[in-house]
């Protein structure tokens, strides 16, 4: 038996933020000695469960890349209601936006779990787009697909029942998440009615609401966090899915 030492070369703080940024679809063509450089400048912030990132309305710097958790996107309504935009998880990145078009940050963000970010300066972006084009078509692919989401969101609000937008999330959770069972598709259910009216549009009494006519329409079972979901296909059709 070989008793040599070996030696384990454990990655630099560097190298493991490229393999951070290589993962997201913003940077993932980039060549390595780009995305080390990129990596060098990156600083690095840990996130509490409910921290708040940034705020809406506040200059921007640049944008940030989800390596650890998941990060939700939203406006504060005169009311003090909450409209969740969109939610990010790990490893993605938010807040492109302001760093192409010079304006604020256009959400609040913060953390929804434990989290760690990691920030590029909008100077440092701007800059490897113009020595490298394929970031700056990535960065048009990125934008035009939040562009959609945002088009989306504001079908979903201004055309769906509410009844429907729960069910369009129900959905979306069984279809990404759920596991298929003899008596349905079950999956967790982490947020609560607040965070479900949230994503929404709505008040948690009309949530509470919805679902019970969901339960009561034989869509869906729900005990406690867990939810079965009947028929897929049915709940597709009762949200108004394509």
């Amino acid at each position: 038996m070989n008793s040599a030492t070996r030696t384990v070369k454990i990655p630099s703080v560097n190298t493991r933020k490229a393999e951070v940024l290589r993962q997201t679809e913003l940077f993932r063509e980039l060549d390595v000695s780009v995305l080390d450089l990129l990596a060098s400048h990156a600083l690095e912030k840990k996130l509490k469960r409910g921290e708040v990132l940034f705020l809406a309305g506040e200059k921007a710097e640049g944008l940030y890349v989800v390596a650890e958790g998941s990060v939700r996107a939203f406006r504060t309504g005169m009311d003090g209601r909450e409209q969740v935009m969109h939610v990010e998880q790990a490893v993605t990145t938010i807040a492109e936006v302001p760093v192409f078009d010079d304006g604020n940050y256009p959400s609040t963000v913060a953390a929804e779990e434990s989290s760690r970010v990691l920030f590029i300066r909008k100077n440092d972006i701007r800059s490897a787009c113009m020595k490298h084009p394929e970031l700056a078509l990535a960065a048009t692919k990125l934008l035009a697909r939040r562009l959609r989401r945002c088009a989306e969101l504001v079908e979903s609000l201004s055309l769906r029942e509410v009844g429907q937008r729960v069910a369009k999330l129900l959905f979306e959770e069984a279809h990404a998440r759920g596991v298929k069972t003899p008596s349905g598709i079950k999956f967790r259910q982490e947020l609560t009615h607040n965070q479900l009216a949230a994503r929404i549009g709505t008040v948690r009494e009309v949530v509470t609401r919805a679902i019970m006519r969901l339960q009561a329409q034989g869509l869906i079972e729900v005990d406690g966090r867990r939810v079965t979901v009947r028929d897929l296909e049915s709940l597709r059709s009762y949200a108004d899915i394509d």
